[in-house]
């Protein structure tokens, strides 16, 4: 509502604009009137005296009810789906009354200080728009969400478009569209006209209410300005709109001020033209239709006077009345959905409900309000705790999934078995065996089916993962599951029958490995490409680049894991697992995870040794020429010493990429993790005498190994595989947080309540703000390592108030930070999963979001949220064990050049021989690009690729009928084709690879990709077979160039590809020709309808499905010139799905129907788009200047094929 139009001189209120009134708003002379005094106020409904009668279709007051004493009410709003009345006032509360009645039936803060400026109701809940809050609440006044918006913005009005989208605007240039499933900002649409203060919709329109005084009708669909209406010279005060009419009212600029129109603007929606202004005889500042026989308007002042008249009649002065506001000034005004009755709110807080018959009813459809149950506790029968059989279930309990306030937390409590009661003596002693069966009469001492509460001793030998317990929390899930935080258990995604494509991803980001924020690693693989087929670094590299381009989408890494399959160390090493024993538990997912760390390093460190040397781009102050930079960072040299008990040493130098942790057999000893890392690093261990094969005989002795040289990143398996080294870490954490906490480490010792609670006080001078930050903590998040002149190491805990002593040398005092724990969560539920948390650096926030910023993080599969940095290092070993740790050096990155320089050149996409041994040049289906047909930014390219099927789907069906997608089925890429989208050579095929793989198909899918049998095998092909690695770098190439891809259906292409392409280089004709909301139109349907092409006849073709993409794109530009959407593009969609429709969207047969659209766009002709005689000799010349091979005349494109 627009309050800048408030007339001043009415806050006085000095004389009554009805003198014959006053008496009756005096509670002197009124005594049925309740007097409103601001210390004590009655929040019953003040009645009407009974005298007033109710005259059925007039309307007369039937009820007042208060607010909030004083404080103006600044929005009224009926129900939609209950029978309530909402008011909020200007101090920002909301209070809700039930019934005609206007019983109070809840009152609750919405804003701490803003005004309420709207209020909306939905089916489970109720939205309220303050200045930059919509807050949704529920009924009860519990909140639902709160959307902040920004502080600049002075929102006014809001309108729900239909049941998940909403209109919110306000004083700006903007006005904003939220969805209300994910409460984020979907849409922003600018407007010409700011200050817009009250939003209305009809079939047609949407209309939008200025403070300047305008009326703008905008499209449903885009919100685009369709006509204005200047109705005021000053400003707008109310508007509705009822069937084909729109009547305003406002203020006039007149001497310098604001003086009220007593004139409504009328306006006929059909001619788009004013009609005869409706004079009225009150000064009008609200009105709405109330249409029930006839379109009546109900004009309201804002000193209380009401009058009723027909827009297109006269006003008749005997239909005014006076409603009876306790306060000088009517501040709002509502009309239920029934028409049956007003709402008034005045600005000393009351609301006044006016109805037109006593048994009024705010909804024609209401649903029944949910009211608090009452006190049951008098009515409920005694219960005798001493009486063990008395049965529990004398009480009434509501049945309920929610936690109760019993339940304690699984932190403070275990499941314990209750034990069977023992059996009867008299049972015993009179029982007749026959077999291993006995038999004994029924003494009945004990109710049948009955058996008493007794509490008996816990026994602590019991299986946790057994029982069943006996809170409702419990019922929902196994009770072990609730020892793992919910953000820590696994994580799964519900396929449907589209696979991932309808997986809200947006609620989790995407999958990171550690290595990713190691810049030197990130790098390092980014620049890295050989021609090795299958090669980790080279497609690690990729997908670093595909997480650098990505804003938020999640990127899959299914290119890294064909990689990694076809690797024999990999699955020799059993890092290959299939999906039933990851499911059954069969594995420990601890020691694989140990394994494949200590693979990936291995082997990133082999394949960039073989490729560096002229290509190095990183500088290193240690390390030898031929070392690759895995190495420099994670490789130390190791001296191993053997000592022969005979006297003989025997010294051998060896590197290693990670340590692996030794634990000592005693764990009643206090340990630092210093100490053990020193252990493990520098070991010692003794060796048993042993006789050789060719009978010598070996003295034992003792086998030592020192380090020579410190690695940037220092990698730590844990290897805590059984319960002896758990109950190590377990016990190290206890000593650990006794001595952070002050206390003396005494056997026996009890801690009294009074020393815990003095933890988190600053007055000891520790700095845990609580308890649970000294628990289960035992590693630091820095040590301190440094190599002595004689090649010692010391290696120490250090913590962030430590600082360099003046004798330590910086270059050999190395400071490591945690930067990554990986744990291991025991769930014998889902067989367990593998979490890690990360300390995301400087850099990737600098990159990504332009900010200085470090954060650890929690990585659960695709689940990320950031976390504290002590639960980083918290690890409960009954459901979170450590398996591996990183630690970096201080500074890293400062030491390596950070560049990355793109290793894929525009060599990629010239002629490169096949794969296939029988293919010839006469079967040649493409002529690749030649150097002065390089693309540029900008260029069009068509695209499609074919796919065949790896995996059959795994699905079941319900028992209500419904299909549930347990596995989707896993697709392939089997063929590639890049058309030209430009030049004289335009439609001519530049990139139709086949793919060739290693793994078992099992459907080519021949009717939809053209694939069959023997096309993929190298052996018997006579197709242009590459590798998919080959084919990648050719589309990472376009790619980076800034190509714009042209193609149908483009997303999924990309997402089996694997590949990250940035939205403003896809132009997908599947959203081109689309209506929101309205199905997705098959490419062989626009085909016929727009181009008058049949394709797709019995099989698919790559190559014919690229170019008529590319066909409607030029039809799409011949449509909508400069990509807008003007009405005349919009009939041609419409006219597009009415003959879809029609159709049953199936291409009707050669002599049934001809399509409605003929021309072809561009100079495309029929005979030239489908036939490959004129494009063919077109191409003969080409054959002559280096391409693959010449092309026969009559054969076409696809000769061969």
């Amino acid at each position: 509502m627009n309050f800048e139009g408030l007339n001043p001189s009415l806050a006085e209120f000095a004389p009554p604009l009805h003198p014959a009134l006053e008496p009756v708003l005096d509670p002197h002379l009124n005594p049925n009137l309740v007097e409103l005094d601001p210390e004590g106020v009655s929040l019953e409904g003040l009645p009407v005296p009974e005298s007033v009668h109710l005259l059925e279709g007039m309307y007369s007051e039937l009820h007042t009810a208060v607010s909030e004493v004083g404080v103006p009410v600044a929005a009224s709003h009926f129900d939609l789906h209950e029978e309530m009345l909402w008011v909020g006032n200007h101090g920002g509360h909301a209070t809700s009354f039930f019934g005609p009645t206007l019983e109070r039936y809840s009152s609750f803060q919405v804003n701490s200080s803003d005004d309420i400026r709207q209020i909306q109701s939905l089916e489970n809940g109720v939205l309220f728009l303050t200045k930059t809050n919509l807050k949704y609440l529920s009924r009860g006044g519990l909140i639902i969400f709160d959307y902040l918006m920004d502080e600049s913005e002075d929102m006014h009005s809001l309108l729900l478009t239909d049941n998940n989208t909403l209109l919110v605007a306000g004083l700006q240039n903007h006005v904003l569209e939220i969805d209300l499933n994910t409460v984020q900002e979907t849409q922003k649409y600018t407007v010409e006209v700011p200050g817009i203060t009250i939003m209305r919709q009809s079939n047609r329109f949407f209309f939008c209410g200025h403070t300047s005084g305008k009326v703008s009708l905008r499209d449903l669909r885009s919100f685009a300005a369709e006509h204005e209406f200047d109705a005021h010279s000053g400003s707008l005060s109310d508007f509705d709109v009822h069937g084909n009419l729109l009547v305003t009212c406002g203020f006039s600029s007149r001497m310098n001020g604001l003086a009220c129109d007593r004139f409504l603007k009328v306006y006929d929606l059909r001619m788009m033209r004013a009609t005869t202004p409706l004079q009225v005889h009150i000064d009008p500042f609200f009105l709405r239709f109330i249409p029930t026989y006839t379109s009546r308007l109900a004009i309201i002042s804002q000193t209380g006077q009401c009058q009723f008249c027909e827009p297109t009649g006269l006003a008749n002065p005997a239909d005014i009345f006076h409603v009876n506001t306790v306060g000088p000034l009517i501040m709002t005004f509502d009309v239920s959905a029934s028409k049956q009755a007003l709402a008034f709110g005045d600005s000393e807080g009351c609301v006044h409900l006016w109805a037109d018959s006593p048994e009024v009813t705010f909804n024609a459809y209401s649903r029944e309000t949910d009211f608090a149950l009452p006190c049951m506790v008098d009515t409920l029968p005694h219960l005798d705790w001493n009486q063990d059989l008395v049965p529990l279930s004398l009480i009434p309990v509501p049945l309920t999934s929610d936690a109760l306030l019993s339940d304690w937390p699984a932190a403070n409590s275990a499941p314990a078995p209750r034990r069977a009661p023992p059996v009867d003596p008299e049972i015993l002693r009179t029982m007749k065996k026959v077999g291993f069966i006995g038999y004994a009469p029924n003494p009945r001492t004990k109710l049948r089916n009955q058996i008493p509460y007794r509490l008996k001793e816990m026994d602590n030998e019991f299986d946790n993962f057994s029982q069943v317990p006996e809170s409702p929390i419990g019922r929902e899930e196994e009770p072990h599951l609730y020892r793992v935080a919910k953000k820590y258990r696994k994580v799964t995604i519900k396929y449907s029958k589209l696979g991932l494509e309808d997986f809200d991803f947006k609620h989790y980001n995407k999958t990171l490995f550690v290595l990713y924020f190691l810049e030197p690693v990130r790098c390092l693989v980014q620049n890295h490409l050989c021609q090795k087929e299958f090669c980790l670094g080279c497609e690690l590299g990729l997908l670093f680049h595909m997480l650098d381009l990505s804003r938020g989408d999640p990127c899959q890494g299914s290119n890294f894991l064909r990689a990694f399959r076809t690797i024999p160390e990999a699955s020799a090493l059993g890092l290959i697992l299939a999906d039933s024993d990851e499911a059954t538990g069969k594995v420990n997912l601890g020691r694989l995870i140990q394994s494949w760390n200590r693979f990936i390093l291995t082997q990133l460190h082999q394949e960039t040794q073989e490729q560096e040397g002229p290509q190095r781009c990183f500088s290193s102050s240690f390390g030898s020429s031929g070392d690759s930079v895995i190495g420099q960072l994670f490789s130390c040299e190791m001296e191993n010493c053997s000592m022969c008990r005979c006297g003989k040493e025997t010294v051998r130098v060896s590197s290693t990429l990670l340590f692996t942790l030794s634990y000592p057999d005693s764990t009643a000893k206090d340990y630092e993790f210093a100490q053990i890392l020193k252990r493990s690093i520098c070991l010692e261990q003794n060796t048993q005498p042993t006789v050789s094969l060719g009978g010598g005989h070996r003295h034992g002795g003792v086998q030592t190994r020192n380090i020579r040289c410190l690695p940037d990143v220092l990698v730590i398996n844990c290897e805590v595989n059984s319960s002896k080294e758990a109950d190590f870490w377990k016990t190290q954490a206890e000593k650990a947080m006794m001595k952070r906490g002050g206390f003396d480490i005494t056997k026996g010792k009890e801690i009294s309540l009074g020393e815990w609670k003095d933890l988190g006080s600053p007055d000891t001078g520790h700095s845990y703000p609580s308890v649970e930050e000294l628990k289960n903590i035992w590693i630091p998040h820095a040590i301190k390592m440094r190599l002595t002149k004689s090649k010692e190491l010391d290696v120490s805990n250090w913590s962030e108030s430590d600082e360099l002593s003046p004798t330590d040398d910086p270059e050999s005092v190395y400071i490591y930070d945690l930067m990554a724990t990986v744990v291991h969560i025991l769930d014998s539920r889902t067989g367990g999963s593998l979490v890690g948390h990360i300390k995301v650096g400087e850099t990737y926030h600098q990159r990504k979001e332009g900010v200085t910023h470090q954060q650890w993080y929690l990585f659960n599969d695709f689940l990320i949220e950031p976390v504290d940095k002590c639960e980083a290092v918290q690890f409960d070993m009954s459901w979170k064990v450590p398996a591996i740790l990183y630690y970096a050096r201080r500074n890293l990155n400062a030491k390596y050049n950070l560049v990355i320089k793109n290793p894929i050149e525009a060599s990629v996409l010239l002629a490169e021989a096949s794969l296939a041994r029988k293919q010839r040049k006469c079967h040649a289906t493409f002529i690749p690009l030649m150097l002065n047909e390089m693309p540029q930014a900008g260029d069009l390219v068509g695209l499609d690729a074919e796919f065949v099927t790896l995996n059959e789907e795994e699905a079941e069906l319900r028992s209500d009928g419904t299909k549930s997608t347990i596995k989707p089925s896993q697709m392939s890429v089997a063929r590639i084709t890049c058309v030209r989208g430009q030049g004289p050579n335009e439609g001519v095929p530049f990139i139709d690879d086949y793919i060739s793989t290693q793994e078992q198909v099992v459907d080519y899918l021949t009717q939809y990709s053209g694939i069959k049998p023997g096309d993929l095998d190298a052996k018997i092909s006579s197709k242009h077979l590459t590798t998919l690695k080959s084919t990648y770098l050719k589309l990472r190439f376009l790619i980076d160039v800034g190509v714009k891809f042209v193609g149908h259906g483009l997303q999924k292409d990309f997402r089996v590809i694997n590949l990250m392409v940035p939205k403003d280089q896809v132009i997908d004709t599947v959203y081109l020709f689309h209506i929101p909301r309205k199905r997705m139109i098959s490419l062989r349907f626009l085909a016929w309808y727009f181009l008058d092409l049949k394709i797709q006849g019995e099989t698919h073709d790559s190559i014919e499905d690229a170019r008529t993409a590319l066909q409607l794109y030029r039809k799409y530009l011949e449509l909508s010139p400069q990509g807008s959407e003007p009405e005349e593009f919009r009939k041609v969609l419409k006219g597009l799905y009415e003959k879809g429709r029609k159709l049953d969207w199936k291409v009707p047969e050669p002599d049934s129907q001809s399509s409605p659209k003929r021309k072809m766009p561009l100079g495309w002709t029929r005979d030239e788009g489908a036939s490959g005689e004129a494009m063919g000799s077109a191409l003969e010349a080409k054959g002559s200047t280096g391409a693959v091979g010449r092309i026969p005349e009559g054969r076409g494109l696809c000769g061969g094929v």
